[in-house]
């Protein structure tokens, strides 16, 4: 069973030309702890985006799917007129180019009251310039079925500890399925085996699996605690359930 499910994965990411696979290969080390913070390998996460305010202050994470979409959790409340998407961002201290959201749309099922559905889809007002530092993330079927016992990454620049403020470059730590389960049927929970967790900051931002040499965008980080207890598991959106109503959206450009 897990034999065919890799070979479907690989499938779907050759199906999807470029997707998942960075030009700049990543440092992944599935031991990684993320007290004190673990820096990313600069360009390596090349969908990974910055939202921000006009004035440039970073409030969420995105992912790139295609030149012109990228999604993201709902409850950032992404609003257009107000906030910018950033590409190919590293640190947050550098001028990386903002680029203009036309519409943000957020799935009809989102709920904040429950946290349900929490997924919205941003469409760039110009397509995004593909390169070694940009590139896009591989989508997962919506019949993906998750592995009973497997590492996935987390990026982002939320908190590495609950008494730090704000970090500025990419951090990347390892996330254990450990013995969280998976959750229900739009989320799901990851429950570290160690230190490792997505922190605040890290909303809307991806949780990626490796299927070969390329990667596929199976959570979005929803929520947690506030005080980053290792102990209570990391909710994240299952991208997997969404897989029709995305294509469905991204069709209607």
């Amino acid at each position: 069973m897990a034999f065919l499910w890799v070979v479907a994965c690989l499938a779907l990411a050759s199906a999807v030309s470029g997707c998942g696979v960075p030009a700049i290969s990543p440092a992944v080390s599935y031991n990684e702890r993320i007290v004190n913070g673990q820096n990313a390998v600069p360009g390596s996460w090349p969908w990974q985006v910055s939202l921000q305010t006009r004035t440039g202050s970073h409030f969420c994470g995105g992912s790139l799917i295609n030149q012109y979409w990228v999604v993201t959790a709902a409850h950032c409340n992404f609003n257009p007129l107000s906030h910018v998407v950033v590409l190919g961002e590293y640190s947050l201290a550098s001028s990386s180019e903002a680029v203009q959201v036309k519409t943000a749309i957020t799935n009809p099922g989102w709920n904040p009251n429950t946290m349900n559905n929490d997924i919205t889809l941003l469409r760039l007002s110009t397509p995004a310039q593909l390169g070694s530092r940009v590139s896009t993330i591989c989508l997962p079927p919506a019949n993906l079925v998750l592995p009973s016992n497997a590492w996935a990454v987390t990026t982002g620049w939320g908190r590495t500890n609950p008494n730090c403020t704000q970090i500025f470059k990419l951090q990347h730590p390892a996330v254990h399925r450990g013995s969280g389960g998976w959750g229900g049927r739009d989320w799901f929970s990851v429950r570290s085996t160690n230190q490792e967790s997505s922190l605040q900051g890290d909303s809307g931002g991806p949780l990626v699996y490796q299927t070969g040499n390329g990667w596929m965008l199976i959570g979005i980080v929803s929520w947690g605690t506030s005080n980053c207890n290792i102990n209570t598991p990391a909710m994240y959106t299952r991208v997997s359930q969404f897989r029709n109503w995305i294509d469905a959206v991204v069709a209607q450009g």
